[in-house]
């Protein structure tokens, strides 16, 4: 839980990283492009990108971090002037959750002599310090995580052959998806294979559907 908010950023940066780039260069390559417009289009698609990533994802924690601060600040308030009534909604969480009354006020008595917005924020907000919202840290791994991820059809657009660009940037951009995808699995406790499989065949259907439209504008332009 203390990982998820900059794990699930790094992920999906790195995703779109390699998706959105390689979706990018076979678009321009389709039209025929030479190898300069296609390296120019991969950095300026890299580098808007890792902002892009890191700007989004700043606004949309920011957001969240602001709510769970305002819970805070509420249940804070409501500590300080209805201190009995608070312990008692406490306490009928725990009894909810299946103890007995008396052992529930027992713990409600036992969590809010320690610290009492900490056991509220948990079992009532749902708000741990693991857990909390960390906009700048999810920001940062999100744009670097993208950057490393549109690396590589970058540089496959720097230095393979023209002749073989297009299924280069295609097939190792789709085993670096997969690869990904069955690392995301992994670490969350899900199925390797399906969650490989999942982003292979949505990032093959991206990049076709870029790949025909690059195709399409290239004939007119010809």
């Amino acid at each position: 839980m203390g990982r998820l908010g900059w794990l699930r950023a790094a992920v999906l940066g790195a995703n779109d990283g390699i998706l959105s780039t390689a979706g990018l260069l076979l678009g321009v390559a389709a039209a025929h492009a030479g190898r300069t417009p296609l390296v120019v289009a991969g950095i300026a698609g890299m580098v808007a990108g890792a902002a892009s990533m890191a700007a989004g994802e700043y606004v949309s924690v920011s957001s969240q971090a602001d709510s769970e601060e305002a819970d805070l600040r509420k249940e804070r308030q409501e500590l300080a002037t209805d201190a009995a009534g608070e312990h008692a909604e406490l306490a009928s969480i725990y009894v909810g959750r299946g103890l007995t009354p008396a052992l529930a006020e027992q713990v409600a008595t036992q969590l809010t002599a320690k610290d009492a917005l900490a056991a509220h924020a948990l079992d009532e907000l749902g708000i741990s310090e693991r857990g909390r919202a960390r906009p700048l840290q999810a920001a940062l791994a999100s744009a670097l995580s993208f950057g490393c991820g549109a690396l590589l059809p970058v540089l496959v657009a720097m230095f393979w052959p023209m002749g073989l660009m297009i299924p280069a940037i295609g097939v190792l951009s789709l085993a670096a998806l997969a690869t990904l995808g069955a690392i995301a699995a992994g670490a969350g406790g899900a199925s390797v294979s399906v969650g490989a499989l999942r982003v292979t065949v949505l990032g093959l259907l991206a990049m076709a559907l870029t790949f025909g439209i690059g195709e399409a504008v290239g004939r007119l332009d010809h």
